[in-house]
Order: C-alpha cells, then sequence, then structure tokens
C-alpha cells in the first residue's frame, strides 16, 4: 500500500527546490511529487534528474506533475495529473501497467472519472484555502470529505485517497477518521524550522490511527 505522506515540493529555482526536496527526505518523507510550476523544460530536466538520484538513495518514491513524457524519459515510479492535464487512460498507454498514476478530484464526479480510467490513487482537495495553487476548485473542508468518502464507500470504490489544500498538523485525525488514506503537503513541510519533529508528529497521526 502506499506511503500515507506525500511532499510536493515548492521553490522557483533548482536550487530551492533541490534543497527542499532533501530537506524533507533527510527528515522523514518517502514520498516526493515534484511539481515544479513556470521552469523552463531544461530546469526541470536537471531537478528531475537530480531528484530521481535522492529519491533512490533514500528509497523513495518519486512522482512526477503533469510532465507524462518526462516521467516515462526519467523511468520515475509514476505521475500526478490536474484536472485539466493529459486524461490518466492516455497516461496508462504510454507509462504502461507499472506506474502510478494519481489524478486530482474536487467532486465524485471526478473521483469516478480517474478511477474508470485507471488511476492508482486520487488527491482530493482542497481541504481549505491555500496559496500554493492558482486556480483552487471550490474548498471540501472535513465534512466534503465525509460526504465524498461515504459516496466512495456505497459506490464499493477503494482507491486510496489523499488529502490536500492548506492541511494543518491538528487537522490531521479528524481527516484520516473519514476514510482518507493519507495526506499531501507542501507549504506547511517547506516552511517548516523543525522539520523532523514536523515529519515524525505527521507520520505517527498517519499511522497510529490505523494501529489503534
Amino acid at each position: 500500500m502506499f506511503n500515507r505522506l506525500q511532499y510536493i515540493s515548492q521553490g522557483n529555482t533548482v536550487e530551492e527546490q533541490l534543497y527542499n526536496i532533501h530537506q524533507a527526505l533527510d527528515h522523514g518523507c518517502d514520498w516526493i511529487q515534484m511539481r515544479f510550476k513556470n521552469a523552463t523544460s531544461e530546469d526541470t530536466f536537471t531537478l528531475a534528474e537530480a531528484v530521481k538520484i535522492l529519491c533512490q538513495e533514500y528509497l523513495a518514491t518519486f512522482i512526477i506533475n503533469d510532465n507524462v513524457a518526462l516521467a516515462q524519459e526519467m523511468d520515475a515510479e509514476g505521475i500526478h495529473l490536474g484536472l485539466s492535464d493529459m486524461r490518466i487512460s492516455k497516461a496508462r498507454e504510454i507509462l504502461g501497467s507499472s506506474k502510478i498514476i494519481g489524478g486530482t478530484a474536487n467532486t465524485f464526479e471526478d473521483i469516478q472519472k480517474h478511477v474508470n480510467d485507471g488511476c492508482d490513487y486520487i488527491g482530493l482537495g482542497p481541504f481549505r484555502f491555500t496559496k500554493t495553487k492558482e486556480k483552487l476548485s471550490p474548498i471540501l473542508g472535513l465534512e466534503g470529505y465525509a460526504e465524498l468518502m461515504h459516496k466512495m464507500q456505497q459506490a464499493q470504490i477503494k482507491t486510496p485517497v489523499y488529502a490536500i489544500g492548506g492541511i494543518q498538523t491538528d487537522d490531521v485525525e479528524a481527516i484520516i477518521k473519514t476514510g482518507i488514506h493519507g495526506i499531501a503537503m507542501s507549504g506547511l513541510i517547506t516552511e517548516s524550522q523543525t522539520k523532523a519533529q514536523l515529519i515524525t508528529e505527521l507520520n505517527e497521526k498517519l499511522y497510529g490511527y490505523y494501529i489503534v
């Protein structure tokens, strides 16, 4: 089963991205989604090469955001696709059955579409307002998650779901209790001055709930 904590990378330059990713890996994150919007193809390729090596060193899962061609070229573990990106079924044709393909969702219809297209996990959000994303879908909140997870249960959809968007440490336990598999975080981890403590606490909350 997939790791419960994803780090979605941040940084305006290759150097910033690499520093933030290295910090996340060094302090206990074992799933990296490389998200490098508005960068040149040369910089994106340079970063992807370095991140792949880092993830191999840390035995971490390496996912690339949006760029299917780059994911194929890098032989990354997989790809994450937004609502306006390539369809998951098309990405599957290109990448093959062994790669992880995740899709962003905001509604039950989005979830159904991705599941029917053969996705491996859903990134569901936003939980609350976040500065990380420019075009933000409607906020879901805890009630929205509970409702959508209930609909998935009724439809017997068992695809793992990750909560995303403005999540704070204190939100995690309540989110997981809705049936969500894990969380994807960017700003909270990037900006933390005590990353080891934060990531340990997040993992304890994410895995502890299932152990009890």
